[in-house]
């Protein structure tokens, strides 16, 4: 089954609500069902490139103290979804886990019936403050 394109963008901006949800809570519960297993994560803001696998990846997340229990701001947005065909999209989003704020590149594909992650490339900037500048 392919999604057609107003029922996708739909579907593409629930999941991407779980991303953030997930984020914001350190749910990693929720987090698995929006990472496809094989997913990866990549950054190279600190000048050397971080590749993670999600087992390596959730364990990072189920150890830090979320933004929610701290009672941080949400600064969650969604700056694009663009489509290269039926199965394949491109999400840019912004959110933030102080003192950083990031913004994701999510590749997402559509199999097994469902939208997910499959690459999540990432930049992040510090919050200017205290030990941040």
């Amino acid at each position: 089954m392919n999604p057609n394109h107003s029922n996708a963008h739909e579907e593409v901006s629930r999941v991407l609500k779980n991303y953030f949800e997930g984020l914001y809570h350190c749910d990693t519960q929720l987090l698995r069902q929006v990472f496809h297993p094989s997913a990866i994560y990549a950054c190279a803001t600190d000048k050397e490139l971080l590749t993670l696998g999600m087992a390596e990846y959730f364990p990072i997340v189920d150890k830090r103290v979320s933004p929610a229990s701290r009672g941080d701001a949400r600064t969650d947005r969604i700056v694009s979804i663009d489509f290269a065909g039926p199965v394949t999209a491109l999400a840019k989003v912004q959110c933030s886990i102080l003192p950083k704020h990031f913004t994701d590149l999510l590749s997402m594909v559509f199999v097994e019936n469902r939208w997910q992650i499959i690459a999540k490339v990432f930049h992040y900037e510090l919050q200017p403050g205290p030990g941040n500048s």
